[in-house]
């Protein structure tokens, strides 16, 4: 991450650079109705190093130039350049006005006794280092999980959901006949493929559409980071834990079992989304949590509450989706959580 891509940013949300003889200080500044707000930058890179009574120093003399500058109550804001962390935690530690930016693994550090925000920007600096973690990612090939920049088992799950739906609307009911979850049909045929067929094949348009839209925006972020692999794995593995808990639930209820649908696969990636937002694997701000947490909670209760939906799919599901998405946290630690 280059100063220039952040001074950009920063103009780009109207803030003004002061002009300044050290490049390791560059000073921002807006004009609000609260009173002037001033984002303090500090490159510690440049080799540079400040005891806490010169940073206090320092921050009281900006407060008092942009005073001269402004006749409303000044909003001061540090933000520290560090690869070294521990280096730039002893300023944050004085200082509950002062964040971390670590320009290696592009990720914001705010620490427990920081200000929780400051006029939005957490917002916009987590979501302007996220975008720079994925073209990092493109250009290099690969992140520190070993993920590749685009997620290509989601896209290709999506693509061959879609082909497959597209045929069986060309041929009528060959693949349903097949491919379809029948229980006790498939323990008598011993026809076990149906576990995996099942979920490629949907009932109509809709039920693809809402499917296929989950996977793809939640997909894309837990593949991106447990991995192709991993994530393809936890995939299958809900689909079929989907399907064996639905066979459960209907032995139990001694009917018939006629099932299709991605859902319990799907589920399978949102368990695994709900844990990677528990464990804050990702930038938060960047994306909207509580939209997509209330939309898996909401396509639970639909299914609790519906005839036609197989919400024991769904529950078996997200569980397995869940205690898979552990088990590979656990094997592969995360390096970009937010703290």
């Amino acid at each position: 991450m280059r100063l220039e891509q952040m001074e950009y940013l920063f103009e780009r949300n109207g803030y003004c650079k002061v002009p300044s003889n050290l490049p390791e200080f560059t000073l921002y500044y807006r004009e609000e109705s609260q009173g002037a707000v001033v984002l303090h930058v500090i490159d510690y890179r440049q080799g540079m190093e400040l005891s806490e009574e010169q940073y206090a120093h320092l921050k009281a003399k900006i407060l008092e130039f942009m005073r001269t500058k402004s006749e409303q109550e000044v909003h001061l804001l540090s933000i520290i350049l560090s690869s070294d962390t521990e280096k730039g935690k002893k300023l944050c530690a004085c200082d509950s006005f002062c964040w971390m930016i670590d320009p290696d693994s592009d990720r914001l550090i705010i620490y427990e006794d920081q200000t929780g925000d400051f006029y939005g920007w957490r917002g916009i600096l987590e979501a302007f280092l996220e975008e720079e973690d994925m073209a990092k990612r493109g250009q290099d090939g690969k992140d520190a999980t070993g993920v590749k920049g685009r997620p290509w088992v989601t896209i290709c799950l999506v693509a061959a959901n879609v082909i497959i739906f597209l045929i069986c609307t060309i041929t009528g009911g060959m693949l349903y006949n097949i491919g379809m979850l029948d229980f006790p049909q498939m323990a008598e045929d011993r026809a076990y493929y149906q576990l995996i067929t099942s979920m490629f094949l949907h009932a109509d348009i809709s039920h693809l559409f809402n499917n296929m839209i989950m996977l793809y925006f939640l997909g894309k972020i837990v593949e991106q980071k447990l991995g192709h692999v991993p994530y393809a794995v936890l995939y299958f593995l809900s689909g079929i834990a989907g399907d064996l808990v639905s066979i459960g639930y209907a032995m139990l209820q001694e009917r018939e079992l006629l099932s299709m649908g991605a859902s319990g696969a799907v589920f399978g990636v949102e368990g695994a989304f709900l844990l990677l937002v528990i464990l804050g694997w990702f930038r938060a701000g960047s994306i909207p949590v509580r939209r997509i947490i209330f939309a898996i909670l909401f396509s639970l209760y639909c299914g609790f509450t519906s005839l036609r939906v197989d919400n024991a799919a769904h529950v078996g599901g997200i569980l397995m989706g869940f205690a898979l998405a552990a088990i590979f946290c656990m094997l592969y630690p995360a390096k970009n959580s937010d703290r």
